[in-house]
């Protein structure tokens, strides 16, 4: 094999035979490196475009667009002895049990431990900095990873990002163990697991409340502005482009305050392309049509909470605040944001309740639970 800058040239398989051989390679390790990328910024509907494995000696580039079939590799991913390193996982993880309905054992995040461990700045490439002096080259982060046959810098590229994870899993692993931190570390790499079965698709909804500013035009421009957005939704899947890169929102909303109801009037407001005009304008003006004739939308309110919420969720906020300034971490660390809610939802007022509550973070309930406890007794 020719040499590369990092090592070997990677392995890249588009065959099931190929596929197979890596696999039973694979299933031999006990730690290895992962990573995706996919097509987000390039299509309707992202997909994974390549998954990315390293083991200490190989690096293994699969291209799921040219198999039809991988389901062998659940026996990697859903394997209790091999240790599956990924940088930031949570999105890996969703796109993977998405688009093939992999489930996941034995993971560990080194951006979650470095986090854990308080480091300054936790991007892959600042890690591998400090590290092990090395400089990723991202200029390929926004690349189009659907496109075939992929050029051999963005082959590269996908093998630098697995490549060194091995090497600076042991590092951090091994300053977790010393730190006394490994347990904490273990709990949240169990919480990456509720992913499986849980992956949802994107563009699920055209709830026009999903867009910024939506909240401040008046109400009867809020029909209008809904049915934009179906309307560009049924573009951006004709097309198999991502809806920002059809309108974007900013655009949407300055149609939706004029409503503009034939193309002259939408050419006036000069917030769109040439191109947009031509291609989408009719069918935008059809929309604004559309939405004057509809009843006006409101917005949903939602309840407010009790002041005893407010209060116990200000109270765990500045605790979690100070504890994290102590520990030298971010504040997630010390109590995820989903728990603090739930605490704050169900405030627990006796140990065995508060137990029940940290099911899930058993290490937080031992470390914090006393502090937790007497706040949350406090404000009941």
């Amino acid at each position: 094999m020719q040499k590369t800058a990092i090592g070997m040239r990677p392995n890249l398989i588009q065959n099931s035979s190929q596929l197979n051989e890596w696999v039973d390679r694979l299933l031999e390790q006990p730690l290895i490196g992962v990573d995706t990328e996919s097509n987000s910024l390039y299509a309707y509907q992202e997909r994974v475009c390549l998954i990315q494995f390293s083991t200490p000696q190989d690096d293994i580039l699969i291209d799921p667009l040219s198999l039809s079939d991988l389901s062998r590799l659940e026996e990697v991913f859903n394997h209790p002895q091999i240790r599956k390193v990924f940088h930031a996982a949570e999105y890996d993880l969703l796109c993977l049990q998405r688009d093939f309905g992999f489930k996941f054992q034995n993971l560990f995040d080194t951006m979650i431990a470095a986090r854990i461990l308080g480091r300054p700045q936790v991007g892959l490439g600042a890690l591998l900095e400090t590290e092990f002096s090395v400089h990723l080259d991202k200029r390929f982060q926004r690349a189009n990873w659907g496109q075939r046959p992929l050029p051999p810098d963005l082959l590269l590229y996908a093998q630098e990002d697995t490549r060194y994870l091995i090497p600076l899993y042991q590092r951090l692993d091994q300053e977790l163990e010393s730190k006394g931190l490994k347990a904490l570390a273990n709990e949240d790499f169990q919480r990456l697991l509720v992913v499986n079965g849980k992956a949802k698709e994107r563009n699920a909804t055209n709830d026009c409340w999903h867009i910024q500013g939506a909240y401040d035009i008046p109400n009867e421009k809020i029909s209008v502005l809904q049915e934009l957005c179906e309307a560009r939704d049924q573009i951006a899947r004709r097309l198999d482009r991502p809806l920002f890169k059809v309108i974007s929102d900013q655009k949407l909303i300055e149609i939706a305050l004029e409503s503009p109801t034939d193309l002259a009037q939408l050419k006036r407001l000069g917030c769109l392309s040439r191109y947009q005009l031509e291609r989408h304008g009719a069918a935008l003006v059809a929309a604004v049509q559309r939405g004057l004739r509809r009843p006006p939308l409101f917005p949903r309110r939602n309840c407010r909470p009790s002041d005893a919420y407010l209060a116990r969720l200000m109270a765990l906020r500045q605790w979690r605040k100070s504890t994290a300034l102590q520990l030298g971490v971010p504040s997630d660390v010390v109590l995820p944001r989903d728990i603090l809610l739930r605490l704050t939802e169900t405030s627990p007022q006796t140990m065995e309740e508060l137990r029940q509550a940290m099911w899930d973070v058993p290490y937080r309930f031992e470390h914090f639970g006393t502090q937790i406890l007497h706040l949350l007794q406090a404000y009941q």
